[in-house]
């Protein structure tokens, strides 16, 4: 009977040290989970705020490129409105070379300069007010269509960054 007691009580006791043993493990193994998960949320926190950042220097350099964008646009047509407003006071003329050896059309301009003149060489033909104000018109459209390529194209040259 005392054998049996002995040997329960050895049961027992290896019992208990398996027990404190595994637990040992467990909290290592426990410790190290936790460890790997701390690494893998601060590495996530830290891609997400590099993602943000990238965004936030994005945001920012596409603002500045609206901004000049908007600039250059604006410049341009004070640009055109000048020019439409000298052609509407005939402050400036548009003129257009005129090529005299071309007898088809019936014009024959010399290409001497006159006494009231100051443009020498080739022959020229003033245009008309009206079509120099139309003509401004489609190079101002023409202008505004360059300057949104233009933005177009630094936009995508920023996303591609």
């Amino acid at each position: 009977m005392l054998a049996g007691l002995l040997l329960a009580a050895g049961a027992g006791c290896a019992w208990k040290v398996q027990d404190w043993r595994y637990g040992k493990q467990l909290a290592e193994k426990a410790r190290l989970h936790q460890d790997d998960l701390a690494a893998i949320s601060s590495a996530a926190a830290t891609q997400q705020r590099a993602e943000q950042d990238k965004r936030l220097a994005l945001e920012q350099h596409l603002a500045t490129a609206e901004k000049s964008h908007y600039q250059e646009l604006t410049n341009a047509q004070k640009d055109q409105a000048r020019l439409r407003d000298r052609l509407a006071t005939a402050d400036l003329r548009l003129s257009v070379l005129v090529d005299a050896a071309d007898t088809a059309s019936g014009c024959n301009l010399s290409a001497a300069a006159t006494t009231g003149g100051l443009v020498h060489g080739a022959a020229r033909a003033r245009l008309d007010p009206a079509h120099a104000q139309r003509i401004v018109g489609i190079t101002d459209d023409g202008d505004r269509g360059l300057i949104a390529l233009q933005a177009c194209q630094a936009y995508v040259r920023a996303l591609q960054k």
